[in-house]
């Protein structure tokens, strides 16, 4: 979520900004959900339980006979209403920059629990899941979106155990620094084969229109820059590091001892 804000404050122009964030069924709450609306993008979660995909009305809602076995009228109006003002506030707070939505997700955690914001939070997420459920069972292209989405994010997972498949040494990533070299290290080196992927299809695409090839921009969209078949993880890399020699083996300048007059 935090990567999302982070993307969309830095776009100017509208049309660039992410509308949603799929997650698998661990990667929501109630509350995150109330959270992303806010923020202005839809968080999308996969329902792998039959359990969690139940439908949340509000109370005062007559239930039809044909939702009772799926659905249940508990979700409070008076709850969002008395803890609406403080859920502005928390998300004006984000946006000034005050707060990170990972740090608003840790204050509103399960100690908030009674707390009449946390609670509006949790109230008016129930009925946004139950709204994204309606449009997961009865429009197809959204679903269809929404998996691609996810299984792009698997893929990326995929590439990621296919540049590193081992295990840490017991002595490595210990320190915090140490985590923070490796995750970087990581995350660089598949961020490169990304990169050097979208070079590549964007040079076809481009030599295709040059040509007057018949590109239709839904093949594009459904194209992902994740593929790794063609690449060679394990041969000999080449660093230059001979023209930083110099440098790299330099001793430090000792200091001299200045003896006292006796």
């Amino acid at each position: 979520m935090s990567g999302v804000e982070e993307y969309n404050a830095a776009q100017t122009d509208e049309s660039m900004r992410l509308s949603m964030l799929a997650v698998d069924t661990h990667g929501y709450t109630f509350v995150a959900m109330t959270m992303s609306k806010f923020l202005g993008f839809d968080l999308c979660p996969q329902m792998r339980d039959l359990s969690e995909r139940r439908l949340y009305l509000p109370r005062s809602v007559k239930l039809p006979e044909n939702l009772e076995r799926i659905a249940l009228t508990n979700v409070s109006e008076r709850a969002i209403h008395k803890g609406w003002d403080e859920l502005l506030r928390l998300i004006a707070s984000i946006r000034s920059g005050r707060l990170t939505p990972k740090e608003a997700l840790e204050k509103m955690g399960s100690s908030a629990q009674g707390d009449p914001m946390h609670k509006a939070a949790d109230q008016m997420g129930r009925l946004l899941r139950t709204l994204f459920l309606c449009d997961y069972f009865s429009n197809p292209e959204f679903r269809r979106e929404m998996h691609t989405l996810l299984n792009r994010g698997e893929s990326v997972h995929q590439l990621q155990r296919a540049i590193y498949f081992g295990r840490l040494a017991a002595e490595r990533g210990r320190r915090r620094d140490e985590i923070r070299a490796v995750s970087g290290s990581h995350a660089l080196l598949t961020n490169l084969v990304i990169a050097w992927n979208t070079m590549k299809m964007q040079h076809v695409v481009d030599r295709w229109r040059k040509e007057k090839h018949p590109i239709e921009d839904a093949w594009l969209r459904r194209m992902g820059p994740v593929h790794f078949g063609h690449i060679n993880f394990r041969g000999l890399m080449a660093f230059g590091v001979e023209r930083y020699a110099d440098a790299l083996l330099a001793q430090p300048p000792q200091k001299r001892r200045v003896s006292g007059a006796a």
